[in-house]
């Protein structure tokens, strides 16, 4: 139960807050998604997309709140520790989030953040194994509530850090988010890489199926149930051309000549 509210908790930072224009959810899921995005404890969701999509437009620039050009430790946790540079404040004024404002949902959990968080991401956590199965109060407070709160945090973190710094650039090699192994694990199956280049993707992968993305099972899910719905993802010969034009080689897409040091590459 424990690992299971910690999937989920990713999962919902990932499928809600990030993508949220990736598909459009009905209001019982996101209710769901706000709850479990509170209990997460990363700010509220107006908040955290707004400076998710900073992030995006102005990615490892000064007004990216996540810089990856300021070294790994900044954009892993450092940012949290200083004042954002002025050119963070500037352009966030370019971002239109007015339709998160829309929804009352996002109002709500807004208005009364700070109680909910407190109730939801370290009193209930360690209250429902003392009271439920006896569990000893310090114990539940330490793992249920602590624990599990900074290993999501830091889930997270290195979506920001790992995941600019380490691995392949296959569908761009110009931009610094990486298709990094241990974020692509921590975030249950996100492509740092292609994550940014096709952000309105809901799968965050190309290859997104339930073997590979647990973003895919868990929106596929709610779709079965009618809850979600305008999925949006990526055509195969938009990604190929994409790979083909701005890869760093290593896609599946592209081949190495055996007998020189050409690339070789599929015709569009």
């Amino acid at each position: 139960m424990f690992w299971a509210d910690l999937e989920w908790q990713v999962e919902c930072i990932n499928c809600g807050a990030i993508v949220l224009s990736s598909y459009n959810a009905s209001l019982p899921l996101r209710i769901l998604i706000a709850v479990a995005q509170t209990i997460a404890h990363q700010d509220d969701i107006y908040k955290w997309s707004r400076e998710h999509r900073v992030h995006h437009k102005f990615s490892d620039t000064d007004a990216d709140p996540y810089n990856s050009r300021r070294g790994f430790f900044f954009c892993h946790i450092g940012w949290l520790m200083c004042e954002k540079h002025p050119e963070f404040y500037r352009m966030q004024k370019t971002i239109d989030v007015s339709g998160l404002l829309r929804d009352p949902v996002v109002v709500f959990q807004r208005k009364y953040y700070y109680p909910l968080a407190v109730i939801l991401c370290f009193v209930m956590p360690a209250v429902v194994p003392w009271y439920f199965w006896g569990e000893s109060l310090t114990t539940a407070f330490f793992v249920a509530s602590m624990f599990r709160y900074v290993f999501t945090l830091h889930a997270t973190w290195f979506a920001n850090s790992a995941g600019h710094s380490w691995g392949k650039r296959p569908y761009d090699k110009q931009i610094n988010p990486s298709d990094s192994l241990l974020a692509t694990f921590l975030s249950l199956g996100e492509w740092h890489n292609y994550h940014h280049v096709f952000p309105w993707d809901y799968k965050v992968t190309e290859l997104g199926s339930s073997r590979t993305s647990f973003h895919v099972v868990v929106i596929d899910f709610f779709a079965w149930l009618g809850l979600v719905y305008d999925r949006k993802t990526v055509p195969q010969r938009i990604v190929r051309s994409r790979v083909l034009r701005t890869g760093d080689g290593s896609h599946p897409f592209c081949l190495k000549g055996l007998s020189t040091n050409h690339l070789i590459v599929f015709p569009i």
